[in-house]
């Protein structure tokens, strides 16, 4: 085999995109590359108070254009020469309206500025209404077209979304020719594509998302979209029948984009996947481990030979399905919609007063205030989790519910809200930060829970991302409380890798994506064990999240709305 093989990861995630160069011969990386998206930097076309977040698709393209580039001038000219493959991960399920061309409608004349016109981001909840439409139609048909999704329909999902843009916006409905998950527009991108009936769609994504199964031979039929809404008629015939897993080609390098990048139009470009299957791979998976993925949210993968889940159906996941992570393996999804993203918003709590004061101070100059602001943002939570790790803990200690962007699994509920309770006029930010980080590593045991008690067993967990690689203080608690060892994997961009190796199994370069995964990962650096001393503290404090966990669900699916309007008057006066 050739020394010079090299192939590239692209990783596009919540804020930006990155680009990996590696050696696919042992996994070396030779050059990176992180774009932060302009557009979505200064929040144009989201509103938070909606949930509404849409990301433009030029955010996309200069940012794969720009990171590529920057790699290959890293790595210098004559690397470029021996690329043989490019493999793309994206956030999910984060679709976009897309002409018979499969161009997403914000790049064409008078849609530039049009939100709905836009990719709908994963954490985008607009379609709660059409996702509770969706899980109520469902139950009218004697087959169970929810059964490999969990057997609830969520807002992050691909149907849901597509609904919510064409009751919204009608002149987006009158131009969308179909409907295209992010992670196989950037493939059909670089492969010239400019039929949408031709690009190939991800199995991973219309999988988990789209409500695709190889048992209903497809997507379920017309009938069950045209009786949900006369919008969806006709849609069936213009997505898919067809998936592809990610270990196939999409194509190779259309001349264009050849140009562009500088290489060659022999490259071999992989049928993408979302960012935490991808990220799963890079992380050196294996069968019954829970991979989890651990950024803004969290992303948890368990793959398991497809033979020994005949007959297993996980309920209230984010599905199950044959080679979305691994080919021959099911590949089983869930996750929380807020990890990172709820120490992040307390954080904004924090800093607010700063933000709001330092900028009207009489004793320090703007620049100076700016650079205190930066500072102060980047040791807050550092410096949180040291206090926070130094506490004593009782049962009777402040805890919370980790809904603070809805709960993804177990049972899908976007409408739920996050609490903190037990709070006193001793609880100080340190007990607040505490009680938040155990909200989250709460929440993740409700999924380790909801596998066991449906027959799938978790021998154990894998830590990946920042969140993992950058907290023991997180880390520890989350082995204290699920009461099993947690492993760090040594790379910093698992969802890249994993896509680079992906990139080098389409290439050829390797025959099967386990082959890729065994000579290219890096293994593991640290590993927390679970404090026998305070496991049995957490298994009961587990129990009052649960309790609390229930009766906050309870509310919220009961209360009456004069209930609801006679409480505002009363906090009004």
């Amino acid at each position: 085999m050739p020394e010079d093989l090299y192939v590239i990861g692209v990783d596009y995630g919540s804020d930006s995109v990155r680009s990996v160069l590696v050696n696919a011969l042992n996994g070396q990386e030779l050059a990176s590359s992180v774009y932060y998206y302009p557009r979505w930097k200064e929040s144009k076309y989201c509103n938070a108070a909606e949930n509404q977040f849409r990301q433009h698709p030029l955010d996309y393209i200069e940012g794969l254009e720009k990171t590529i580039k920057d790699c290959l001038q890293q790595a210098g000219s004559q690397v470029a020469a021996a690329v043989k493959g490019i493999a793309v991960d994206t956030t999910g399920s984060t679709p976009v309206a897309v002409d018979k061309s499969g161009t997403p409608l914000a790049l064409l004349p008078g849609f530039e500025e049009n939100p709905n016109a836009m990719f709908v981001l994963w954490k985008d909840h607009t379609g709660v209404k059409e996702a509770a439409e969706i899980n109520e139609h469902a139950t009218k048909f004697e087959t169970n077209y929810l059964q490999y999704v969990g057997g609830i329909y969520s807002s992050e999902w691909f149907w849901a979304k597509l609904l919510h843009v064409l009751r919204e916006d009608e002149k987006v409905r009158n131009a969308c020719y179909s409907w295209v998950e992010h992670c196989d527009w950037i493939p059909f991108l670089l492969t010239g594509g400019n039929d949408v009936h031709a690009m190939k769609r991800s199995r991973c994504a219309a999988g988990h998302k789209a409500i695709w199964a190889a048992e209903f031979g497809g997507l379920p039929p017309q009938e069950f979209f045209t009786s949900l809404d006369p919008l969806l008629d006709g849609f069936n015939e213009r997505l898919f029948t067809e998936t592809y897993t990610s270990d196939e080609q999409a194509g190779t390098l259309s001349q264009e984009w050849a140009d562009r990048l500088g290489l060659s139009t022999d490259v071999v470009v992989g049928v993408g996947a979302f960012d935490a299957h991808m990220g799963a791979v890079g992380g050196q998976i294996e069968p019954y481990y829970l991979s989890k993925v651990m950024g803004t949210s969290t992303c948890d993968m368990l793959i398991a030979p497809e033979k020994e889940m005949t007959g297993k159906l996980v309920k209230g996941i984010c599905g199950q399905v044959p080679g979305s992570i691994i080919p021959g393996m099911s590949g089983l999804e869930a996750g929380q919609s807020a990890f990172g993203d709820t120490y992040a918003w307390f954080q904004r709590i924090l800093l607010w007063p700063v933000q709001q004061l330092l900028s009207q101070s009489a004793v320090v100059d703007a620049e100076t205030a700016k650079k205190l602001e930066n500072e102060l943002a980047s040791r807050i939570i550092p410096e949180l989790s040291k206090q926070a790790d130094q506490l004593p803990i009782n049962e009777e200690s402040e805890y919370a519910i980790d809904w603070f962007n809805g709960r993804r699994t177990p049972d899908a509920n976007q409408l739920l809200k996050g609490a903190i309770a037990g709070l006193g006029l001793g609880s100080d930010a340190p007990r607040v930060f505490r009680a938040l980080v155990e909200g989250t590593c709460f929440g993740a045991k409700k999924i380790v829970d909801r596998f066991i008690e449906q027959g799938v067993p978790v021998k154990g967990l894998i830590g990946l991302g920042g969140v993992a690689r950058k907290s023991p203080f997180i880390m520890q608690m989350m082995a204290d409380v699920m009461n099993m060892p947690i492993r760090i994997h040594k790379s910093e961009q698992t969802c890249a890798i994993g896509a680079a190796m992906f990139a080098a199994t389409a290439a050829g370069i390797y025959s099967k994506v386990e082959d890729a995964m065994a000579a290219m990962g890096p293994g593991f650096d640290a590993e927390y064990f679970p404090n026998p001393q305070r496991t049995g503290l957490y298994a009961r404090r587990y129990l009052r999240y649960s309790a609390l966990g229930n009766a906050i669900e309870h509310v919220s699916a009961h209360a009456k709305p004069e209930i609801v309007s006679d409480l505002q008057e009363q906090v009004e006066r």
